[in-house]
């Protein structure tokens, strides 16, 4: 997994998002990154480089947020 293409992936997305809202392609694309996250965060061994994608992986969830129906 190309980690630097990931994050460019969440970061415009993200931008996406605050700048008037995901499509449907996009809000699938950013949970396959999200997914993505899920799998490598445990995998990487670098203090440093777990946190970033850690924080990046909260960032997407944020972003995701708004499109998860409400418990009823």
């Amino acid at each position: 997994m190309d980690l630097v293409l990931l994050d460019a992936d969440v970061a415009g997305l993200v931008q996406r998002e605050l700048k008037g809202g995901l499509d449907d392609s996009g809000l699938a694309c950013l949970w396959r990154c999200i997914a993505d996250l899920d799998r490598i965060v445990p995998l990487i061994n670098e203090e440093y480089c777990t946190s970033y994608f850690a924080k990046l992986r909260t960032m997407a969830q944020v972003a995701a947020a708004p499109y998860i129906p409400a418990a009823t």
